[in-house]
């Protein structure tokens, strides 16, 4: 019994420690964009199909490096 009031408080703690993490990731923008970063990778693949091919059709873009905070738009 002396330890379902041990574990009881502690599993609230926990769960508000997920939670505050959660609404920090949400805040910080962590779930803005979740398409753009797989899709990258496809472009990128295309991209260099083409200037394998000599195309010059295809512009690069401006690639933030992983990290750095900066968003393509």
């Amino acid at each position: 019994m002396i330890v379902i009031l041990l574990l009881i408080p502690l599993s609230i703690v926990i769960a508000v420690g997920f939670l505050a993490a959660f609404i920090w990731a949400v805040r910080s923008g962590q779930y803005e964009d979740t398409c753009t970063p797989s899709m990258r990778l496809l472009l990128e693949e295309k991209r260099q199909a083409d200037a394998k091919e000599g195309s010059t059709k295809v512009k690069p873009e401006s690639v933030a490096a992983p990290g750095d905070g900066a968003r393509n738009e």
